[in-house]
Parts: structure tokens; C-alpha cells; sequence
């Protein structure tokens, strides 16, 4: 059987990660896009060289969360199911992903359920998205959610296209919270499904932790001035403010924040209200 998913992987100088998770996803027999954030090690050459079925789009930039946008306007198929570098899916589970996605028209994002490796232990944001306060409707397949981690997701093409993809203000991490809210406002569920399986093996290759906590705190700052009411921006505007007094990342993620802060501007408008009574739900 053809598949109707195509599997999207952004990449950056990570290519002894990317070579595992493209022999693992080899066996899945489905079509896969990869997006270089401008690799400065051999990534595209040895794809290329031993993954010829495999579309490499070679950015020559790093663009971040973006250059999925890239390779979702490049895939075909109905559907996008997302892997990093150093994640990859289950057997079966895109098959059953599509039928999900066939039986319920509202449905625009599934949230697997990601198992860590290599101890095989379930990641701990699955159990808050199966315990999620927005509860589940009758039309969907799982309980809603306002946030997943997009290594283990799938969304129907068309709704991702529609809400344009994560947000440029971004760039990168964080980006799935804005992204399920937009989806919100556009009128597509986003849910968990347990019988959607991923699989992460978290590369040795990280960027230190202190960065990576300025980058998530800048960028919760951005989604909100993004699109809540003017109200909540300034309470958590002012929050982060007072933790730079005893928090050594808050400053420098306050002001990371403040220099995008006339993009975010000119990217503003605020969710519908039943959206944000939502997401003012889940905290």
C-alpha cells in the first residue's frame, strides 16, 4: 500500500543521528523530506550518497522550526507526520494515523505517544497530554490538546498550510504551543492519540542547557505577546522582569524577547475567545 505520509525531518550537523533514524524509517517504506539547516559536517552529501530515495532540500541557512514549513509545501501526501534527527516511527503507526485522520474531518494534528531510548520509558508530557484538562470530544480520537512536541506528530497537510506553519517570530524552540493555537483559531483539533508511537533516542549533540532555557523562556514570552490579551502580556512581561533579580537566564531571555518584539507586534492579533478561555485552561 502507498503511503499517504510523508516524514519530514529538519537537520542540523547531527548526521550520525540522521543516519540512524533514516535506516529506521527505511523500513517503513514511506516517503521522506529532508530539510538542512545549513549542516556545516557532510550531512547532505551522505544522504544523498546512501539514501537516494530520500528528497534533501538543502537550505544553506539555518532557519529553524522553518525549514519544516519547507518540507511540508514540499511533501504530496495528505498528511505529515514530523521526526527529528534523532527520532523516528513506530511500525504501523502511520498507517494508523491516516485512518484517524480519515474518519474524523476535524482532526489536524495527532500527538503520539513517544517513547524514550534507548530505556524504552514513556516520555512524561504523554501522561499530561492523556490527563488534559480540555478533556476529549466525541468527534475526536484522543484528548484535546493546546501543545505536543513535534518530534512525535502528524498533521493533515492542508491545516498546516492553512495557519502557515510555525511562526518566523520564533524560529525555534517552543514552537508547537503557538502553532496548536493557531490551529485552534482556524478551527482544527489538535489531539493525544496512545496508539500513535514514537520513538526518541535523544542526541548526544545538544546545545547547553543554559542556552536552551533562555531560548524557551524568550520564546513563552513571544507566544504571548503574540496572541493574548494585552492583560496577560503584561503580567508575564513583568514576571520575567522580577525573576531576572534572582534568575540568571530570565534577564537575557527578557531582552532576547525584546529585540523581536516589533516583529511580534506586526505579527499580532489576539485568539478568539473561546480559544483563550482555552488555553487560559491549561495554564
Amino acid at each position: 500500500m502507498v503511503s499517504r505520509t510523508t516524514v519530514v525531518i529538519a537537520t542540523r550537523d547531527r548526521v550520525d543521528d540522521l543516519t540512524r533514524t533514516l535506516t529506521r524509517l527505511r523500513e517503513l517504506d514511506v516517503p521522506v523530506v529532508v530539510v538542512d539547516n545549513g549542516s556545516t559536517d557532510d550531512t547532505v552529501a551522505r544522504v544523498r550518497q546512501h539514501f537516494d530515495q530520500v528528497e534533501v532540500l538543502a537550505l544553506g541557512r539555518n532557519e529553524g522550526a522553518l525549514a519544516r514549513n519547507q518540507g511540508v509545501r514540499r511533501a504530496t501526501t495528505p498528511y505529515v507526520a514530523f521526526s527529528d534527527d534523532d527520532s523516528w516511527w513506530a511500525p504501523g503507526a502511520l498507517p494508523c494515523a491516516e485512518e484517524l485522520f480519515d474518519r474524523h474531518p476535524r482532526l489536524g494534528l495527532i500527538a503520539a505517544r513517544t517513547i524514550v531510548e534507548p530505556d524504552g520509558r514513556l516520555d512524561p508530557v504523554c501522561d499530561e497530554m492523556a490527563r488534559s484538562v480540555l478533556g476529549r470530544d466525541d468527534d475526536l480520537p484522543g484528548p484535546s490538546v493546546l501543545g505536543f512536541v513535534c518530534c512525535g506528530a502528524v498533521v493533515r497537510r492542508s491545516a498546516f498550510l492553512q495557519v502557515g506553519g510555525f511562526h518566523p517570530v520564533l524560529f525555534w524552540p517552543g514552537e508547537e504551543r503557538l502553532f496548536s493555537w493557531d490551529m485552534a483559531a482556524a478551527g482544527w483539533a489538535c489531539c493525544y492519540v496512545d496508539d500513535v508511537v514514537a520513538h526518541h533516542q535523544p542526541s548526544s549533540f545538544r546545545p547547553p542547557s543554559a542556552w536552551r532555557r533562555r531560548v524557551e523562556m524568550r520564546n513563552e514570552l513571544l507566544t504571548t505577546w503574540l496572541r493574548r490579551p494585552i492583560g496577560v502580556v503584561l503580567g508575564q512581561t513583568l514576571a520575567l522582569a522580577g525573576r531576572a533579580f534572582g534568575d540568571r537566564d530570565a534577564g537575557p531571555a527578557l531582552a532576547a524577547a525584546l529585540r523581536r518584539l516589533p516583529a511580534a507586534v506586526r505579527h499580532r492579533h489576539t485568539l478568539p475567545d473561546d480559544v483563550e478561555r482555552r488555553v487560559a485552561l491549561v495554564g
